[in-house]
């Protein structure tokens, strides 16, 4: 436990220093603001452009407030989830590339400690950022649009965090044996084809992982869908995860030449 708060303590400080605390945050925040104020003054956007003529823009009905917040959960899904992955990419990766971990391995008996407290270091980052993304727009989805149910808004955004935390999870991991940008590249791949076949097989993928970003909508919308099997099942994916990267970290090569 102690090696794991010194670990933790470490990341937390390292993430301070390349100003992950700072941009991270910033760019939920803003995909955030931006649905809500977008939508409100959309007609007046699109009359200021000449594209649409004033008569067709006053015909624009603005959604409700909560279809809105589904609609910025979408922006974290796509730049978001770049964001996160693109921040821990190298979190596990870049140690190995630089051989600072491998300085650090030969003093510890065990590498879980030092995993865990990495993955945790950037569970705290994206929930964090996800929060204050979540709250930005929930506070001016109610202020120019209508008031919120935030009770499903919480509930609906803690299952679409444990969506984000999946793919943040397979990132640090795959970096334990590959470069960062391939353990990216294949976290984003593996988070667009889930998202595609749970679409695509809504009823006999109910208990798949790619469940969840569409669970958290309906939650949102006032639509209590199962969310069991695939809560469970991502977190197991997420534990075992941890485990194996802890593992293979051990084992996999640690020089720069890696």
């Amino acid at each position: 436990m102690n090696q794991f708060r010194t670990y933790y303590h470490k990341e937390l400080l390292e993430a301070s220093r390349t100003y992950k605390w700072i941009w991270v945050p910033a760019v939920f925040l803003l995909l955030g603001i931006m649905q809500p104020v977008t939508t409100y003054y959309l007609p007046e956007i699109l009359t200021m452009s000449g594209e649409l003529p004033p008569e067709a823009a006053s015909l624009f009905t603005i959604p409700s407030p909560e279809s809105v917040m589904v609609t910025t959960l979408s922006q974290f899904s796509t730049i978001g989830l770049l964001v996160l992955v693109l921040a821990g990419m190298n979190v596990v990766a870049g140690e190995r590339a630089t051989g600072t971990a491998e300085l650090v391995l030969t003093r510890v008996a065990s590498t879980l400690p030092l995993m865990a407290a990495k993955w945790a270091a950037m569970m705290t980052l994206t929930a964090v950022s996800f929060a204050l993304g979540l709250a930005g727009a929930g506070y001016y989805t109610s202020q120019l649009i209508g008031p919120l149910e935030w009770g499903a808004v919480i509930s609906g955004g803690a299952l679409y965090a444990a969506w984000l935390s999946l793919f943040v999870t397979l990132a640090l991991s795959l970096g334990a044996v590959l470069r960062g940008p391939a353990a990216a590249f294949i976290s984003l791949g593996v988070a667009a084809a889930l998202s595609l076949l749970s679409e695509l097989f809504p009823s006999s993928l109910q208990w798949s992982p790619g469940r969840l970003s569409s669970v958290a909508a309906e939650w949102m919308l006032g639509e209590r869908s199962a969310a069991w099997s695939p809560l469970l099942i991502t977190i197991f994916i997420i534990v075992v995860s941890v485990i194996f990267a802890a593992r293979l970290l051990r084992r996999s090569p640690l020089s720069p030449q890696s």
